[in-house]
């Protein structure tokens, strides 16, 4: 007894002891933040291209990651040529609420914050270029490339008779500008920064190089590299949420956050080109699925690929006018497949759905752009569709009768009984009341002329003839 509760005491303590070193296995690493607080990272995040959905996410996850982990500074290191206005202003809603300070770096050298990177660095709390760098040219250009913006804000009155009239400009061009304008200097007034270059880079797409914006007010440092902006941010004062708060980022490790795989999902799937192939393959896998029920896969890869793509479409600059010219070139060349009209509403289609896929993504930023080589392809695609669909369906015209009366018709048969100018034959295994201009022996081969009702008017066949007769034998 002794030995055995001397080796259950033994089996007690090395099971603690290993559930001990798994707890401090799982508690070590935040024990050890906890611990050194003081040497929490710089998170670092690259936002290289244009500004959107994506960039949101990635942007938002790396400021909660630096929260989560007590950073004292966010540096978004930027080189963009700009993006979609919704994505720029959540980025900024995400910076003027985070808890942590956020510098963005226009970095490396010939790197640009131009457009919504311009917004963007007037919302941070820290602005640092590196030399060689610029920003500016944030004037809002239409997604739908009418109008242009004003370049001076309203018209001058020089003609009180003219009041009334019109202004020559856009309209809405001008709503757009003088409300791009107002929210540019109010970013500037609250972090600070020269609002005079804000109102010119907005009116005037005016442009600064990383000197001269260190010169009017608009960044507050130049820096080489990241560990050069940290030395020199170091006891930097900074308006976070409201209040005055001193930078401590010397010496600090720098980590660079990387997007999950829910960015990199986003990212894919609202590629312009990827979007468009996605909603392609959405549409021609239901046709597929309406035209051969009960193949399954066509009609579930499709669905997928079609909710998919409208996911990624909402959140992208989708002109409706290409989309409806889309659908109706596929509607088209679906209804001449279904319904051959000797190809006009194939042309059609092809013609509507090319015009579509050109118009769509009509919009100033390249990256949000359909490559016409994607273009081009597509559209040979769907000519090819169409040309299969034609051609099947102009066999299916030529192809004989398979069922239905016409089949009688040409088709081969034998005489069963016949008297006079009457009798009865059998054609395609039923037997036939028919007529022939000549007297038939039974047995003969015979084909069918034409029918008349239940008879059925037919002529010897030549080349037929009559089966062998089975003879006896004498024993």
């Amino acid at each position: 007894m002794g030995a055995r509760n001397a080796s259950r005491s033994w089996l007690g303590v090395c099971g603690m002891a290993v559930l001990l070193g798994l707890l401090l296995l799982i508690a070590g690493p935040s024990a050890a933040q906890r611990g050194g607080a003081g040497a929490a990272p710089v998170i670092v995040l690259h936002l290289d291209g244009a500004i959107g959905p994506a960039t949101t996410e990635y942007v938002r996850d790396g400021l909660q990651q630096a929260k989560t982990r007590g950073a004292p500074l966010a540096v978004l290191v930027m080189d963009t040529p700009g993006g979609l206005d919704s994505s720029t202003r959540d980025i900024i809603g995400d910076i003027l609420a985070s808890s942590t300070p956020v510098a963005t770096f226009v970095a490396p050298a010939g790197a640009r914050a131009a457009s919504a990177g311009t917004y963007i660095l007037y919302a941070s709390h820290l602005a640092a270029m590196a030399p060689g760098t610029h920003l500016g040219a944030a004037t809002p250009v239409s997604l739908g490339g009418s109008g242009s913006p004003l370049p001076g804000g309203a018209p001058a009155e020089k003609d009180k008779k003219d009041a009334a009239a019109p202004p020559p400009a856009d309209a809405m061009s001008a709503k757009v500008t003088n409300d791009a304008a107002a929210y540019l200097a109010s970013l500037a007034a609250l972090q600070g920064r020269d609002a005079d270059f804000a109102q010119r880079a907005v009116r005037e797409a005016a442009t600064l190089t990383s000197i001269q914006a260190k010169e009017r007010g608009v960044v507050e440092i130049i820096a080489t590299d990241l560990p050069n902006l940290l030395a020199q941010a170091d006891g930097q004062v900074v308006q976070l949420m409201g209040r005055p708060h001193r930078l401590e980022t010397a010496g600090r490790p720098i980590v660079d956050a990387q997007p999950d795989w829910r960015v990199r999902v986003l990212g894919v799937i609202t590629n312009p080109n990827v979007a468009y192939l996605l909603f392609l393959i959405g549409v021609y896998g239901l046709l597929f699925e309406f035209m051969s029920p009960g193949a399954v896969a066509p009609g579930v890869i499709g669905a997928i690929a079609l909710v998919t793509a409208l996911f990624a479409l909402n959140l992208l600059p989708v002109n409706y006018a290409g989309l409806l010219l889309l659908l109706i070139g596929l509607g088209l060349m679906t209804a001449e497949a279904m319904s051959p009209s000797v190809g006009v509403l194939g042309v059609g289609g092809v013609v509507a759905f090319a015009l579509g896929s050109l118009m769509i993504f009509k919009g100033p930023i390249p990256e949000y752009r359909l490559s016409y080589g994607v273009v081009l392809a597509a559209v040979a695609l769907s000519l090819a569709y169409f040309a299969v669909a034609l051609r099947s369906a102009l066999r299916v015209r030529r192809r004989a009768h398979a069922i239905g009366p016409d089949t009688l018709v040409h088709a081969p048969g034998q005489v069963v009984a016949w008297s006079g100018g009457a009798g009865l034959v059998r054609v395609q295994g039923e037997d036939w009341q028919a007529r022939a201009d000549a007297p038939l022996s039974p047995g003969r081969g015979v084909r069918v002329v034409r029918r008349d009702g239940l008879a059925l008017y037919v002529e010897p066949e030549e080349e037929a003839s009559a089966p062998p007769r089975a003879t006896s034998r004498s024993p």
